[in-house]
């Protein structure tokens, strides 16, 4: 498929870029994390409108179901694959010449 986008309203395109520059640029929350994760491999202006596409999703659902917006926050791409970020952590650090075992931590139950 083509890289290209297709042609739209050009004000709501506009708008939805300097929205999603706002989301891009806030702390610990999925935008910002989505941005920098495309941001890193094809360039700013890419994730900045596929960030501009998921602001529109976002609002075009909340609107269709009557909801308020849910944060999933900054760690949500972190929680999809666990066993591949430990293994890049563990591989980075072996890089720097250290020596990992990892162990998993029990965590607490809410009583």
């Amino acid at each position: 498929m083509s890289g290209k986008t297709c042609k739209g309203n050009v004000w709501l395109r506009r708008t939805m870029c300097e929205a999603a520059w706002a989301a891009a640029h806030s702390k610990n929350t999925y935008f910002a994390a989505q941005f920098g994760r495309i941001a890193a491999r094809r360039g700013k202006k890419r994730a900045l409108l596929a960030v501009a596409h998921s602001l529109l999703v976002a609002a075009y659902e909340m609107l269709k179901h009557k909801e308020h917006y849910r944060e999933f926050g900054a760690d949500f791409f972190e929680g999809l694959n666990k066993d591949q970020v430990k293994r890049r952590f563990v591989q980075r650090l072996a890089k720097l010449g250290f020596q990992v075992q990892v162990t998993v931590t029990p965590t607490p139950t809410a009583e």
